[in-house]
């Protein structure tokens, strides 16, 4: 089926518009035949990040999706054959969370009791809920990826794959089994890894408390420790002091007894005690005393010894519990030392649960209050519910339990002081519960020992932003903890261990055919746990069978094994693989800094020593218009594919690519912006292709010959074509550099560039040339340019705006040169990017009509300004800079500058007195505050004092004296002005862009005045010509008619024009009067704001009539 052809008359709707291309795309199989193409091309290599279907695209899916797309477009456009599969994350915490929720599961228990076949049954139904919804949203965005032969974690070719990467791991050491604390979600019930736990920090207030630990050998003196997880104590196994510290004892007046702690922390239980230390820095006096009314009392405590912390270790304390003290009395409830302890808050000593605290653990295990390879005291169930182990608190909720703990301490005179904290505090990513910190026996990978590998492996890769890489990622790298791989659940990849009962005998599977070999079964083909947890394999040490552990893979190691698993490596697709790793491109959000980009860091440089790609790109977050994140519940933003269906997906791509987010910074989403990019980019876009159609027909028509475009037509030697020709070479060479970086931001700017380019100027500047004002020859070489802007803007735009592309190239197909043998051309998508034509490369041209441009929009500024109506003449434009360069090449095209700004004459000079020249000095004072500090006050009273012949000097001697302060070169802004008197205001408007001075004569001259009369006239015509929807080639008459009582006053100004207003609208107006009136009325003007707001000599009536 034929592309359906864009009709140039008719106003065009670009989402109706888009669906009529993927239409085509879907006809004529565009993808795959694109991929075909490309066979046997250089491979250009693309890792997919993995989403979950078990909900819908948002904005970030689209951006991201968005930036992949453009990369591959323009890989396989610059020559390379580039494999684009699709895949699935579909196991793990998310599925999980989905279906506890729907089933209300609540632990272990209930899954077992369901049974796990039954319970991963019901994930597997749900993971590909939302994968038609992604489909659509992915090929309605334009992106082209093979979903037919895309990749699930589930499939058991995947599995089998992550099964692999970790047996790499165990046969090189650098898996091990750990008893460690761990950030635990009592919501999912799973420990999660570290970087996981940074994932959703929020501040939440917490109880503060100072308990007392009597001294076994002396119950009046107590030990003070300060916490903020009360449910903690019941663990507690020892205090912990910094063996550098000095601590000191006080008696309490009122309590009668005895604290130990920090002097520089009394204030934590005495709130009104002022410190040495701060007294000393704020005059106020250090005591215990307090003041009631004005009265002192008696001291509130006296202090009466002092210990250093290292004399403190080994002294023994009363428990706080006595759930413990049965199992440990031997070991624990002494005082350690460690230099962790600090004194920025709290007593100077902590508490220690071994289960709760990673230092707790490490210091616990260090003194010998239990061994590494035991599970301290930690009562607490997979829910964060108290276990029978205390039974006051069985059942309850840690975090709610805790002030029943306090009232508990209370009672037995151990509370000391009770209060509240604000500070953040780590959620759990998936279901929102707080996460507490817990002693698991977990699987660990190495990471810590190969920090330096990794940071030096991933400075060979390129980030863009280079910044994310450099500090973000590059610092996560330097403090890399062990990553722990291993989950408490069901719905993943088991962990291919199968252990005897008592972990002694550990024998790791790599494949399927291994776990078939030493099983004695045959005919695995799923691997989940329902399916091989029943499956032992004999022992070789004679303890029975070894079982599989219980423990699944954390879905981030299954994500990051993808560019091995998604190709079933090493059991098939081996060549494949060793061309595509390490990939050439991966692009993801910021937030995988902790993900994805890390997992497949570590996995990488493990099983090969590399980063597993050469090109990261790293976008910023997408929020919603006030700067929040986007939220289902809030519905502050608007759905994405409303928007799609709104504007096109274009523009959203656009919008996306060109803004702050492709930097790393975050993106408020606006729908004004993606409007904007509608009306200011792909419309022009659109109008240009429409008037280039209309040219086209207008010239076949008036000669009755086709036109087809001349790619080895001679060089043309009118201005604007070289300029346009030029323009587009410098974009191709700018695209081809900035892509081959990866700077999508500093592309599109430019193609945007080159589109306002050919609407604002080119075909401005050209529009008599293209309706044939220059003779045929001359007609030619401008449609034969205006063709070739457009070709080269549907090729270089083409990966970034596939539709508008595709729609622009199928136009111009009618007068495209006939493709060469065997060429397919049926899509822009099949095309090349083009190579830069050095003939039409030229730099001066370019900097010429720069600088004429320059001008013209001061220009306009003036006439804005002074409300002058471009089609009154002005007499003179004067044009100042001190370069001559400059002048000579504004002159070379003062022609369009007398046209565009409808003066008579231009002088153009460089003398500073013709003209009163003035400078001015400025700067930034926040940049020069920084250098200067304290005499910045000093600057800044200076600056505006100096005059302009100390400014002038400033620029050649790069240093000036300011109120004693020397400023040099880069501390000041010198800006040329004109200095005029009150007089000659009244003649001459001036403004400049900081380089070129330009002066507007503004006084109105009545001979000019006719030729603003044929300007306007000519103007009124092409609008309702346009009102009556002609084309260029319709021929009509044209008739005036002035209001009752107003004077001719177009008799006078028509005669001498004649010709001029046949190439502009084909004819010669002529008055009611004269008219013979045989034609048919298209038309007749209604009276315009223009009409009414004009002098006496403008109010007529305009009509068109057909020509029999």
């Amino acid at each position: 089926m034929p592309y359906k052809p864009h009709d140039p008359s008719s106003p065009i709707q670009i989402p109706t518009s888009e669906l009529n291309v993927l239409e085509y795309w879907n006809e004529i199989d565009a993808f795959k035949t694109s991929q075909k193409l490309s066979e046997g091309k250089p491979e250009f290599s693309f890792f997919d990040g993995p989403p979950f279907a078990t909900g819908k695209p948002h904005y970030g899916h689209l951006l991201a999706g968005t930036i992949k797309d453009v990369v591959t477009r323009h890989a396989h456009a610059t020559g390379h054959h580039v494999e684009r599969r699709f895949g699935w994350d579909t196991h793990g915490l998310p599925v999980e969370h989905e279906i506890d929720k729907q089933l209300g599961i609540t632990g272990k228990a209930d899954v077992l009791a369901m049974g796990i076949d039954k319970y991963n049954a019901a994930c597997r139904e749900i993971v590909m809920r939302y994968s038609g919804e992604w489909q659509y949203t992915v090929e309605r965005m334009g992106r082209w990826i093979d979903f037919d032969t895309g990749y699930k974690t589930l499939d058991p070719s995947y599995m089998e794959s992550v099964w692999w990467v970790f047996g790499q791991l165990w046969e090189k050491g650098q898996v091990y089994r750990g008893l460690k604390v761990m950030p635990y979600s009592t919501g999912c019930t799973t420990p999660l890894s570290n970087f996981e736990a940074g994932e959703d920090y929020r501040d939440v207030r917490d109880p503060a408390v100072t308990v007392s630990f009597p001294l076994a050998d002396d119950p009046n003196t107590s030990l003070l420790a300060w916490t903020t997880t009360p449910y903690t104590l019941p663990s507690n196994l020892a205090l912990c002091v910094n063996p550098d510290f000095t601590y000191i004892k006080v008696h309490d007046v009122e309590r009668n007894t005895n604290f130990i702690l920090l002097e520089k922390l009394l204030g934590t239980v005495y709130k009104d005690y002022v410190p040495a230390g701060a007294a000393a820095a704020t005059g106020k006096k250090a005591d215990a005393k307090k003041k009631k009314d004005d009265k002192e009392e008696e001291p509130k405590f006296k202090i009466v010894g002092s210990f250093q912390g290292k004399d403190m270790v080994g002294w023994r304390y009363v428990p706080m519990f006595d759930y413990f003290t049965e199992q440990y009395e031997d070991r624990a409830f002494r005082v350690l030392a460690d230099g962790y302890v600090t004194d920025s808050s709290g007593t100077g000593i902590v508490h220690q649960a071994p289960s709760f605290g990673e230092d707790d653990h490490r210091i616990c295990v260090a003194h010998g209050i239990v061994r590494d390879d035991e599970i301290p005291p930690c009562p607490i169930d997979e829910s964060g519910k108290f276990t029978s182990e205390v039974p006051e608190y069985q059942g309850r909720y840690v975090k709610e339990a805790d002030k029943d703990i306090m009232k508990h301490l209370k009672e037995k005179n151990r509370l000391i002081t009770q209060g509240d904290i604000t500070h953040s505090y780590p959620f759990c990513w998936r279901s929102g519960t707080p996460l507490l910190y817990r002693a698991i026996p977990c699987w660990f990978v190495r990471v810590a020992n190969m920090s330096d590998k990794l940071v030096a492996l991933n400075e060979k890769t390129r980030w863009v932003p280079a910044a994310v890489g450099e500090n973000r990622f590059g610092n996560w790298l330097k403090n890399a903890r062990d990553w722990n791989i291993s989950r408490n659940r069901y719905w993943g990849t088991p962990m291919p261990l199968w252990a005897s009962e008592d972990m002694k005998e550990v024998v790791c599977v790599s494949s399927v055919a291994q776990l078939e070999e030493l099983s004695g079964l045959t005919g695995i083909k799923d691997l989940h746990r329902e399916s091989i947890d029943q499956i032992t394999i004999p022992s070789k040490q004679g303890k029975g069978d070894l079982k599989r552990i219980e423990e699944v893979f954390d879905c981030w190691f299954e994500s990051g094994s993808m560019p091995y698993a998604q190709s079933h490596y090493p059991f098939e697709n081996e060549a494949r693989f060793k061309k595509s790793f390490p990939a050439d491109f991966v692009s993801e959000g910021i937030d995988q800094t902790r993900g994805w980009f890390y997992t497949l860091l570590v996995l990488g440089a493990h099983l090969f020593d590399k980063a597993p790609w050469k090109n990261l790109i790293v976008t910023g977050l997408v929020l919603a218009a006030d700067g929040k994140k986007m939220s289902k519940k809030l519905k502050n933003y608007p759905d994405p594919m409303e928007i799609v269906s709104k504007f096109g997906a274009d523009c959203v791509r656009l919008f996306l690519v060109n803004s702050p987010v492709v930097r790393g910074d975050n993106l408020r989403f606006r729908e004004e912006g993606v409007r904007e990019i509608l009306t200011s980019v792909i419309l022009k876009w659109i109008n240009s292709l429409n008037f280039y159609l209309g040219q086209v027909e207008l010239y076949e028509q008036a000669s009755g010959k086709k036109f087809v475009y001349d790619p080895e037509a001679a060089k043309s030697q009118n201005v604007m074509d070289r300029w346009i020709l030029a323009s587009c070479q410098t974009l191709i060479q700018h695209v081809d550099q900035e892509m081959s970086a990866y700077r999508l931001y500093t592309v599109i700017p430019k193609l945007l560039d080159l589109i306002a380019d050919l609407t604002n100027w080119y075909i401005r500047f050209n529009r008599t040339r293209l309706k044939g004002s220059g003779g045929e020859e001359d007609t030619l070489s401008a449609l034969n340019t205006l063709y070739e802007a457009l070709f080269t803007l549907c090729l270089t735009m083409s990966s970034f705006t596939p539709y508008t592309s595709e729609m622009v190239y199928q136009s111009l197909r009618a007068s495209s040169p006939a493709p060469k043998e065997g060429e397919d051309v049926r899509s822009v998508h099949f095309l090349p990017f083009p190579a830069m034509r050095k003939e039409y490369y030229d730099p001066v041209i370019e900097r010429q009509v720069k600088r004429m441009r320059a001008v013209i929009e001061l220009g306009r500024v003036i006439r804005d300004r002074k409300t002058l109506r471009t089609k009154m003449p002005l007499k003179e434009l004067i044009i100042f800079h001190h370069d001559q360069e400059y002048l000579d090449d504004v002159r070379s095209l003062d022609s369009y500058i007398t046209a565009e700004l409808n003066v008579v004459s231009i002088t153009y000079t460089s003398d500073e007195s013709a003209v009163g020249i003035k400078y001015r000095a400025s700067a930034d004072y926040s940049v020069l505050g920084r250098k200067l500090r304290k005499d910045i006050g000093k600057v800044r009273t200076g600056i505006p004092a100096l005059d302009s012949s100390a400014c002038k000097a400033f620029l050649a001697d790069k240093r000036v004296q300011v109120n004693g302060v020397e400023l040099v070169d880069g501390d000041l802004f010198i800006a040329r002005y004109v200095e005029q008197s009150e007089e000659d205001k009244k003649a001459f408007e001036s403004d400049t862009d900081g380089d070129v001075i330009v002066l507007l004569d503004i006084r109105m001259y009545a001979e000019l005045e006719g030729q603003s009369l044929i300007r306007s006239l000519t103007a009124r015509v092409n609008k309702l010509r346009k009102e009556a929807g002609l084309k260029p080639v319709d021929k009509v008459d044209v008739v005036y008619e002035f209001d009752e009582g107003e004077e001719d006053a177009l008799r006078g100004a028509i005669p001498g024009n004649e010709e001029m207003l046949e190439k502009a609208i084909g004819t010669v107006p002529v008055p009611a009067s004269q008219s013979n009136g045989g034609g048919k009325l298209l038309g007749t003007e209604k009276r315009v704001k223009e009409a009414e707001s004009g002098g006496k000599e403008e109010k007529y009536t305009l009509s068109l009539f057909g020509r029999d």
